[in-house]
């Protein structure tokens, strides 16, 4: 190019925005008029993939026994007679006998081989098992175990179990034949091989090293020119022979396709109809078809036909040169894999052999995507079917054949990529959603378990994706594509939502088995890099989730005066994490305003109804019927509501600019104000009309809760009135009270009079002064301060009318002080005015007894005061 390539098309760095917008508009255009992939056209795509892909698999290979030329057989020159002399000549003592208890031990050793413990592989042989079990029936007796425990003698055990291997072994042999004595050496070797083990194992060999060499020594002669008996030539009774391996035929059977297989589970097709379309294309899908494909994709390429993605389809052109790039090594690579899986085809490419050549950065990118392809169901153990670790050179291979640019002759290539893909992949989670035996991912604090793709059906996305040639970026974007239509019909939950977009999100796991980190492509997460479409379908996909998630939102936030509310909680996080914070997200501008708007309407609407329910439930429906106390009731339900509301909402009280207890407040209390003043009056109204009189204290009660809730009212509302003036509707309880308590004063300071017998009842010699209080006054005034009391604790709000009725209530308590007082001095009086003993017989006196009385009291001139006596009572 002339000009340099980090330069746009345009005089920015990114194209013009009206070239974008019509470029944005045409694809979207476009996509809208492509006709919908059927599911039997989705499925016979998939399926011809995932054939190649068994195609193109490493041959399995197998190992095969390839007996070894008959020879004559080499008897064994060494006489075990002869070896066991060899004891005889060693010189310590000590080694000339095992030490004791290694008889224990060795019937320990040879049981184990019987039973398979022995973990030495030439002792799995059933023909040795059986000789030794023979020679374990002789070691068990008792009298022979009791000699060998004796003499621990090493030429004695020898020669028994040699006696014992030669009987077993000559069975059944022919007179000619004498193959058998040479198994009698190979079995006495391995008897002798597990007593030296027998000694190691227990630290014997270290106190007889004499006797250990001599039993390697005697080993390594009855072995046949020192073989071991676990070598392969050993095999087959000492006959020998050697392995090599074949390739396995290819079966064409389904079950050995396992990429068929996970076609034949997602998309539900019995076995025997997808085995049937297998049979009849695979004339068809061949490697040499694969092939083609790509040889004519490279030719749409490489002369810009506009059969695959160009310039135009990419903002800037640095990313158009880097897919290009990327997209031509890519090609190389897949060639080379079909060729090598089938040498054959390299024949018809002219240049004779394939050069090599060194991997570009182009396969790093596809294989850091395969790796993120595997992290929906963990990671995949096997490559794709066409990744290769040797470097080849694909520069001489021919691209002209049937390059016509017809899209339609691809195929394993579908006419619209994108849409197939998409519907294979719709088909994928369909089904691995709905299969409750995959294996989720690993819960979190902070993300629940979540399962999306299974590991097979990854692998076949993975494989679709490649061999169809979408870019890592589209494979994402129209992977949320699905994720938003399951999403909007309901299909998966909101927790499943989320587990999508932090997929899109994340790098690659380690691959621990390679011990490496996987390659991560720039074009993954750098947008500049993405196509036209790619970056219009992901802002539709955000616009749209917007759009859902918030009338799921609206929905949900008209549940908040609900007694069990949904939380609210998980859909804001998915708003705010991954579609607010998306920087190709443009919110309108008003939006969240009218939002907060519509969601204050319907919150009011919804809080008349939730009143209405509360006025249906406490107020019954005739009028008759109605008391103070279900306006008490209705008014502490409301009260109720309101503090349930607000704290559930105490951190949050602000949701998207709404306050939900604010809105209630605003709609409920004044709804309780206006109905409480109509049903009191109506309630009053219907007693005078009846002759009846409501209870005082039901006018005491509600007046309380009338005053609280007025009290909430002024907190929430301070610009809004209480909707009547509650002393005044209530007043005249408190009068009837005043009335009541004037009409009985007089009557309890009567009863209290009468009560008191005006006598000391203190048991002190010397009463104090608070107990020569009568009785009588100390209840009056009881009686008083109760009346007064029951009035101040109504907490009467208006001023004016509670001076009157205090003014009222001290008139009342004077009359009752008044008439204390008469019933006090009319006793006192009552008291005085009583004649002396001496008095009241003067007054029965006749005048000449008076006369001459007062000549005595003259005569005597002495005057007497008598004390006055108050009545015994």
């Amino acid at each position: 190019m002339s000009n340099p390539s980090h330069h746009a098309r345009g005089s920015n760095p990114r194209v013009n925005s009206l070239q974008k917008q019509e470029r944005l508009s045409r694809q979207i255009s476009g996509s809208k008029r492509k006709r919908m992939v059927s599911a039997q056209d989705a499925y016979l795509a998939a399926l011809r993939v995932a054939y190649l892909s068994y195609l193109l698999q490493p041959r399995q290979k197998r190992v095969q026994h390839v007996a070894a030329p008959i020879r004559p057989i080499h008897r064994s020159s060494t006489s075990v007679t002869d070896l066991v002399k060899d004891f005889s000549l060693i010189r310590d003592s000590k080694s000339t006998k095992f030490p004791h208890g290694f008889m224990g031990e060795l019937d320990k050793r040879i049981t184990g081989v019987l039973v398979g413990r022995e973990k030495m592989p030439e002792y799995q042989d059933a023909l040795v098992k059986r000789t030794f079990a023979v020679f374990l029936n002789e070691f068990k007796a008792p009298q022979f175990r009791r000699s060998m425990e004796k003499d621990r003698r090493v030429e004695d055990l020898l020669l028994i179990f040699f006696s014992h291997a030669t009987k077993e072994l000559q069975k059944g042999k022919p007179p000619g034949d004498d193959s058998w004595k040479l198994m009698v050496d190979r079995h006495v070797a391995l008897f002798i091989r597990l007593i030296s083990s027998t000694l190691r194992d227990h630290d014997w060999a270290r106190d007889r090293p004499e006797l250990s060499t001599r039993l390697n020594t005697m080993e390594k002669k009855l072995l046949v020119h020192d073989q071991d008996l676990a070598a392969e030539n050993q095999r087959n009774g000492g006959a020998g022979g050697s392995t090599i391996e074949v390739e396995v035929p290819r079966s064409y059977e389904i079950k050995d396709m396992p990429l068929v297989l996970v076609v034949h589970r997602i998309f539900g097709v019995s076995y025997g109809d997808v085995q049937e379309d297998v049979n009849r294309h695979k004339s068809i899908w061949t490697e040499k078809a694969a092939l083609q494909d790509l040889k004519t994709y490279q030719a749409h390429l490489s002369l810009n036909t506009n059969k695959t993605l160009n310039s135009e389809d990419f903002d800037l052109e640095d990313a158009y040169e880097a897919w290009k790039k990327s997209e031509v090594h890519d090609l190389s690579q897949m060639m080379l894999a079909i060729i090598q899986s089938n040498p054959e085809l390299a024949k018809s490419s002219p240049g004779g052999s394939l050069p090599q050549f060194k991997p570009g950065s182009g396969a790093a990118e596809a294989a850091g995507y395969h790796d993120l392809g595997r992290k929906m169901s963990g990671q995949s153990e096997n490559g794709s079917s066409y990744v290769i670790d040797q470097p080849a050179d694909m520069s001489t291979l021919s691209i002209s054949d049937n390059s016509n640019g017809d899209t339609n002759s691809y195929t394993f290539i579908p006419p619209d990529p994108r849409a197939y893909y998409r519907a294979v992949l719709k088909e994928a989670l369909t089904h691995d959603l709905a299969d409750t035996s995959s294996e989720p991912t690993e819960a979190t604090s902070e993300a629940p378990s979540i399962s999306l793709l299974k590991k097979q059906s990854a692998e076949l996305m993975n494989e679709l994706a490649l061999r169809w040639r979408l870019p890592p970026p589209s494979r994402l974007v129209l992977f949320l594509d699905v994720i938003r239509e399951k999403y909007q019909e309901q299909e998966i939950d909101l927790d499943t939502l989320d587990a999508a977009f932090n997929y899109v999100k994340e790098p690659p796991a380690t691959d621990k088995k390679s011990n490496r980190m996987s390659v991560i492509p720039v074009s993954l997460f750098d947008r500049s890099k993405w196509t036209v479409h790619d970056f219009a379908l992901n802002q539709q996909i955000l616009s749209s989730l917007y759009d859902t998630l918030m009338r799921e939102l609206f929905e949900l936030m008209l549940l908040v005066y609900d007694s069990k509310v949904p939380p609210l909680g998980p859909v804001l996080y998915v708003l705010d994490t991954h579609i607010f914070g998306d920087s190709i997200f443009a919110r309108p501008s008003g939006e969240a305003e009218q939002f907060s708007e519509e969601v204050k309407k319907a919150l009011g609407e919804k809080a008349q109804d939730v009143y209405h329910q509360l006025l249906t439930k406490h107020i019954p429906d005739t009028k008759e019927e109605w008391q103070f106390f279900h306006v008490i009731e209705l008014g502490r339900a409301v009260v109720k509501l309101c503090e349930r509301i607000q704290k559930r909402y105490r951190k949050n009280p602000e949701i998207m600019g709404v306050k939900p207890m604010n809105v209630l407040v605003q709609e409920m209390l004044p709804s309780y104000a206006t109905d409480a003043k109509d049903l009191v009056a109506r309630i009053m109204d219907v007693a005078q009309s009846n002759g009846e009189e409501i209870p005082i204290q039901d006018g005491f009660d509600l007046y309380k809760e009338l005053v609280e809730i007025r009290r909430i009212h002024h907190d929430a509302l301070p610009d809004r009135p209480f909707a009547f003036h509650i002393e005044g509707l209530l007043q005249d309880f408190v009068w009837r009270w005043i009335e009541m308590t004037d009409a009985n004063l007089v009557g309890w300071v009567e009863n209290a009079f009468k009560q008191d017998n005006f006598a000391l009842t203190s048991e002190n010699p010397v009463p104090s002064d608070d107990e020569r209080h009568s009785v009588s006054v100390v209840d009056i005034f009881r009686s008083f301060n109760q009346s007064i009391e029951q009035i101040v604790s109504l907490n009467w709000d208006d001023d004016l009318q509670y001076a009157k009725f205090m003014t009222a209530m001290s008139k009342s308590i004077g009359q009752g002080l008044a008439r204390y007082c008469e019933l006090i001095e009319s006793k006192f009086s009552k008291e005085m005015d009583r004649l002396t003993p001496e008095q009241e017989a003067a007054a029965r006196q006749t005048r000449q007894e008076k006369w001459i009385s007062m000549a005595k009291d003259a005569w005597a001139q002495k005057e007497r005061i008598e004390p006055f006596q108050f009545f015994p009572e």
